[in-house]
């Protein structure tokens, strides 16, 4: 219990230090934080995230040069979530954050389950995304499932999650975080896996957002071919989707399909990295930064 207790206390330190800010706005409170001082980019993140992994990932994938806006959506850390909450409800959310950062327009970079706001809040809010970037994401096909048994084991409880990743961590990487069984773990991708799934902690904050996300917002996306608010085929924005072709939970074959339903869109389809995109991080950020640009989008400045 001693180390679980130190571990503990270095994880809700780390999270102070990165002194986010919280707004209330008519969807509640929003957490974020903003690094950099260039062209705004909104950081998006995923399941069991928070504004804390928004930064984690931007910092694996967006140029330093960029301003990264990285907020904790509905149910994540300090952000609330609405009664009868809806991913068409968090993309107002985003659009209130901007408006209270004075910023018109911004890039959007979502991270697999927050692909789901990210594509909605470019349907509704078009004329403030000068580019989309859906990284690993959550799209319409087929997705995991997990029983709510398993979920309210592992995901309410911050001593069970904290044993369970410490002590059996080969069990849950395939299953949780989407590392192919058959993919070969370096010391440097350990050393990644083992910090990700630490900096889901303290899952006790979380719950109400990866509740929403297991059970509400990712099953929306998935069959979102049949639900009328997510008319993706409307999209005009540019966009682009990256995808591993060996991820076990966003699968490519869904990544492919979004490519072909959304006009302005295209795929960096890379051949192995699981999920996280294992060995790719620096493809990824040149990827992007390459993609911006094309799309207008400075690095020096906001325009």
């Amino acid at each position: 219990m001693t180390r679980y207790h130190r571990e503990m206390r270095a994880i809700k330190k780390y999270i102070n230090n990165l002194d986010s800010r919280v707004i209330e706005t008519n969807c509640g409170s929003i957490e974020y934080a903003k690094i950099g001082n260039g062209y705004p980019v909104l950081a998006v993140h995923g399941n069991a995230g928070g504004f804390d992994q928004g930064l984690i990932m931007a910092n694996k994938t967006i140029n330093s040069k960029f301003q990264v806006i990285s907020v904790s959506r509905f149910g994540y850390l300090r952000s609330s979530i609405p009664r009868k909450a809806s991913v068409a409800m968090q993309a107002d959310a985003y659009a209130s954050l901007l408006d209270s950062l004075n910023i018109g327009k911004t890039a959007v970079v979502g991270y697999s389950a927050g692909s789901a706001s990210s594509i909605q809040f470019t349907l509704r809010y078009p004329e403030r995304v000068s580019a989309l970037i859906l990284v690993s994401p959550a799209a319409p096909g087929k997705g995991p499932v997990m029983s709510k048994a398993l979920f309210n084991i592992f995901f309410r409880n911050d001593f069970v999650y904290w044993a369970t990743i410490t002590y059996f961590r080969s069990w849950v990487q395939d299953a949780w975080i989407g590392v192919p069984k058959e993919f070969t773990i370096t010391p440097e991708y350990e050393a990644n896996i083992r910090d990700l799934l630490f900096h889901i902690l303290p899952v006790s904050a979380r719950v109400d957002g990866s509740f929403f996300d297991i059970y509400t917002s990712s099953p929306e996306i998935f069959n979102s071919s049949k639900n009328e608010n997510y008319p993706i085929e409307d999209i005009e924005i540019p966009t682009l989707v990256i995808s591993a072709q060996d991820d076990p939970l966003a699968l490519h074959e869904n990544a492919q399909a979004l490519v072909e339903r959304i006009p302005h869109s295209r795929l960096l389809a890379l051949p192995d990295g699981g999920h996280l995109l294992l060995g790719h991080n620096e493809e990824v950020k040149s990827e992007i930064t390459r993609f911006l640009h094309s799309n207008k989008v400075s690095i020096d400045k906001n325009i």
